[in-house]
């Protein structure tokens, strides 16, 4: 099943990714700080151009998947992030969501603004019971975003990875469909096709 793109929000349009986003995910992925929370270090060219085909598909995910979102600001056709969605659990109707964005973008509420949207897409859209975030307990910035979306922590992990040769903590945060739809109002509607 695909998604029918753009989605809008009030501020941004939401995506899917292209191999034309090579230079913006390159400068985006290259950033060590922009990778210092994430699994894998700055990537170099090659390392971007083959991370971006990974996450260049436009179907919905099965159980088990991702699928991965552009944003851009309305009117400016710049990349200025990346959002996704995963598929954890089909018997739980469960779905977790990340996010990525340029530091020159940060602390504007895109972000949340942006998140926001994939979160009501696997609720609304997917039928979603739970939507989680999982997140480097460090990275208090990602911590607020999920807290602005009345997501609550339910979790913290002391030293449960290892990730980049030191063992580091996690949170997990976590909103109920019906707790979304009592913060946020009547459901939209996604248009999606086989």
């Amino acid at each position: 099943m695909q998604l029918v793109y753009p989605l809008t929000t009030e501020r941004l349009i939401i995506r899917a990714l292209t191999a034309d986003d090579l230079d913006r995910h390159h400068a985006l992925f290259s950033n060590p700080d922009v990778v210092r929370y994430l699994y894998f270090g700055p990537f170099d060219r090659q390392g971007a151009q083959e991370h971006l085909a990974r996450r260049s598909i436009v179907d919905l995910p099965n159980e088990g998947g991702w699928i991965n979102f552009g944003v851009e600001v309305k009117g400016e056709g710049v990349l200025i992030g990346e959002l996704a969605m995963g598929f954890i659990s089909a018997a739980h109707a469960h779905y977790e969501v990340g996010y990525v964005f340029d530091p020159a973008y940060t602390g504007q509420g895109y972000a949340t603004e942006g998140t926001a949207m994939i979160v009501e897409l696997a609720i609304s859209g997917l039928g979603a019971h739970r939507v989680s975030g999982r997140l480097d307990a460090r990275n208090d910035p990602s911590a607020r975003v999920l807290e602005k979306l009345g997501m609550r922590r339910e979790a913290h992990f002391i030293q449960n990875e290892y990730v980049k040769g030191e063992w580091t903590d996690e949170l997990v945060y976590a909103i109920l469909a019906t707790e979304w739809r009592a913060l946020h109002g009547p459901e939209p509607t996604f248009e999606l096709r086989d």
